[in-house]
């Protein structure tokens, strides 16, 4: 199972909405995402489903992916959103597993994506992993039983360079 963690494209300040949720995407941000999001499709990387965060810059980000074609299907969590708990991820993970899918994309916020990944690694979070927005951490995870201190990083990037 190849596990993709893809934090959210450069968003507005938060300073300039009332709330963190409303932040969207800036133009820059959209088009790096874009461009990020091509060079992933030209790579022939291919996700069965995009898993988001609620929050607008997330969700944005999220349907770039599904516009380049890398997915056709986008379903929210709630546990993505910023302190998202990975106990309630791995417990959909799990049900989800039995669908025989191979290949899942999480888009959410740092530092929660480079969390995960490290519970996932390691089994526990050292805050030692910075994801980049719009960067991409992959990992490998076990066909049976927990993830968590049992999968594999086989890639983590960020967006520059993807954007050659």
């Amino acid at each position: 199972m190849h596990l993709y963690l893809f934090r959210h494209g450069i968003a507005a300040e938060p300073e300039e909405y009332d709330t963190d949720s409303e932040r969207p995407l800036t133009k820059q941000g959209d088009r790096k995402t874009r461009k990020i999001a091509q060079r992933l499709y030209d790579l022939e990387i291919q996700f069965d489903l995009i898993l988001a965060s609620p929050l607008l810059r997330a969700q944005q980000t999220a349907q770039i992916l599904l516009s380049v074609g890398l997915s056709s299907k986008i379903t929210e969590s709630a546990a993505l959103a910023p302190s998202g708990d990975i106990g309630d991820w791995l417990k959909w993970y799990k049900q989800w597993q039995e669908t025989g899918s191979r290949s899942l994309v999480l888009v959410g916020h740092q530092p929660d994506l480079g969390n995960w990944a490290e519970t996932l690694v390691w089994g526990r979070s050292q805050d030692a992993l910075i994801l980049k927005k719009a960067g991409i951490i992959g990992l490998i995870l076990p066909e049976t039983g927990s993830p968590v201190g049992r999968s594999q990083m086989f890639w983590l990037t960020g967006p520059k360079f993807l954007l050659g």
